[in-house]
């Protein structure tokens, strides 16, 4: 990968393939977060993706569609969406929620998911409110070397402060791929702790993040998420970053082409081969999507 003047950093003729969309229906099932103050709708369907990926610039090929919350019910929801309207949305990565006292059930609350079949590419650990080690996840180290032997990727929502023990749990599991949600950052500032941070953990080489998440209403926003993205194509490199829209959460910024076109603005210009993995390769390898 490399960084190359006169080359473009938006998204290459081929296509987008989506890291980060949610789906929910709050009429089907309760959503423990959601509160009308957010701004957003209480159904957000594949019909409401396919318009909203429609505005892109190049065709989405792909969205990989991350729980909302963290039930059962709402996981098959949402793989049953998938199933009859993929690849919009596509891979599914369902919430771990510990199941203590039973050690078989090392997916937590998408075991029974796994038990019968269901498609799940990955799971993501949500805990920015735990603690900075990780240490109160109940099962963690069960639940990686169970994705890892599956050929599942981890996802991690995590503060910048936790990641350093996302470091360590890349070395306690090897084998795994790990992907860190919204750069461990989000709508934060891009200060040389978070930094710092994010390169010790980029020395782990399965190790990736998301450029997802970011984007503010905030007056000289553009200029934040321009050093952030920086950062992240000279700690990482392109071949371990994937773009994520955060969609629908994102359209209280921006339509879904615009967060296209600012991600475009903020990142450095690439050559054809890393604007090719930012914006589909990496995510297509780590969930298996193919077309």
């Amino acid at each position: 990968m490399s960084a190359s003047p006169g080359a473009g950093a938006g998204p290459p003729a081929g296509g987008i393939v989506d890291a980060h969309v949610h789906l929910w229906d709050t009429g089907a099932m309760r959503i423990s977060w959601f509160a009308d103050r957010l701004g957003l709708p209480r159904r957000v369907g594949p019909a409401d993706l396919a318009r909203a990926v429609a505005t892109a610039p190049v065709p989405v090929r792909a969205a990989v569609a991350v729980q909302a919350a963290d039930t059962e019910g709402e996981a098959r929801w949402l793989a049953a969406r998938a199933a009859a309207h993929g690849p919009l949305p596509g891979p599914v990565v369902p919430q771990y929620d510990a199941r203590p006292g039973d050690p078989a059930a090392w997916a937590g609350m998408a075991q029974p998911l796994l038990d019968d079949g269901v498609p799940v590419a990955g799971l993501r650990l949500a805990v920015p409110g735990g603690a900075a080690d990780l240490s109160d996840v109940a099962g963690l180290d069960a639940l990686c070397a169970g994705l890892a032997g599956t050929g599942r990727v981890l996802e991690t929502l995590v503060r910048p402060a936790q990641l350093p023990a996302v470091a360590a749990l890349a070395d306690r599991h090897p084998e795994l791929d790990v992907v860190v949600c919204h750069l461990g950052l989000g709508t934060g500032p891009p200060d040389a702790a978070w930094r710092a941070a994010l390169a010790d953990a980029a020395a782990r080489p399965r190790v990736h993040a998301k450029v997802s998440g970011l984007h503010t209403t905030a007056e000289g926003d553009a200029e934040r998420v321009a050093a952030i993205a920086r950062a992240a194509v000279d700690l990482l490199g392109t071949e371990r970053l994937l773009f994520g829209s955060d969609w629908p959460m994102s359209a209280r910024v921006a339509p879904y082409a615009e967060i296209v076109g600012r991600t475009t603005r903020a990142l450095p210009r690439l050559d054809d081969v890393a604007a090719s993995a930012l914006w589909s390769g990496t995510a297509a390898r780590l969930y298996g999507i193919t077309g």
